[in-house]
């Protein structure tokens, strides 16, 4: 390969949509969808990254429509085993950082990027919910579990307890995901065409998302209704 042919393959890489989980997966592969789920649970600038969709469709990625539907073929195995483990890492690299650098972690001007309301939703979800069940239900929340790993640690989560349910937690998410996708790819194709799927992508992905929060959801709704039926009888 010469020079210009060189350059212009970088190029391309630098110019793939990071939001766009299909080209993601086309450009980068196994090994960068290892490094994105990496970067957005344990690097703070990585929480806007496509995580669910990019699971969803690496899983189809992996089924016997992935060149139709992706593009690519990506190792099942690889993905069950290393997805986990990058985001277990991750999570654990977040939890240590916070734990080390406390609130100046978090100390930063209000940005597009980075916003003060975000690290304190993810406080919220762990005090709401107590540091097992926000550690694991926060991976199926967007933003929440990027931001809630260094929350664990600046609010001084043990390590050994932070890890135990950051493994439940990641292979829950990224696992459960992958094999929806891998499971759902025969039957996606009988209505859509194989090559229309990536546009299809972010409802389903928004639907597991729904019925992985539904917990949270109607806990919420039972102590606003508590709270209704205290005051009306004050």
């Amino acid at each position: 390969m010469d020079t210009a042919e060189n350059t212009r393959a970088v190029a391309e890489h630098l110019a793939v949509n990071p939001l766009d989980p299909k080209a993601l997966i086309k450009t980068f592969g196994l090994i960068g969808i290892w490094a994105i789920l990496f970067a957005e649970t344990g690097l703070l600038l990585g929480f806007f990254l496509p995580g669910d969709s990019l699971l969803f469709l690496a899983g189809i990625g992996a089924s016997p429509i992935a060149q139709e539907a992706v593009g690519t073929t990506l190792s099942l195995p690889g993905l069950l085993i290393g997805a986990p483990l990058c985001a277990i890492i991750g999570a654990q690299l977040g939890h240590h950082l916070g734990f080390r650098y406390g609130r100046r972690m978090f100390e930063r001007p209000e940005s597009r990027l980075f916003r003060a309301e975000y690290v304190e939703k993810a406080e919220f979800y762990f005090n709401k919910y107590g540091p097992a069940k926000a550690v694991v239900l926060a991976r199926f929340i967007p933003i929440v579990r990027t931001f809630l790993n260094p929350v664990a640690g600046m609010l001084h989560m043990p390590t050994r307890q932070f890890l135990l349910w950051n493994v439940v937690g990641a292979v829950l998410w990224t696992d459960g995901i992958i094999l929806a996708g891998y499971l759902l790819s025969g039957q996606i194709t009988k209505i859509i065409e194989p090559s229309e799927i990536d546009k299809f992508i972010l409802p389903a992905v928004a639907l597991i998302i729904i019925i992985s929060v539904a917990p949270i959801v109607i806990e919420i709704l039972k102590e606003r209704r508590q709270r209704r039926m205290i005051s009306n009888n004050s």
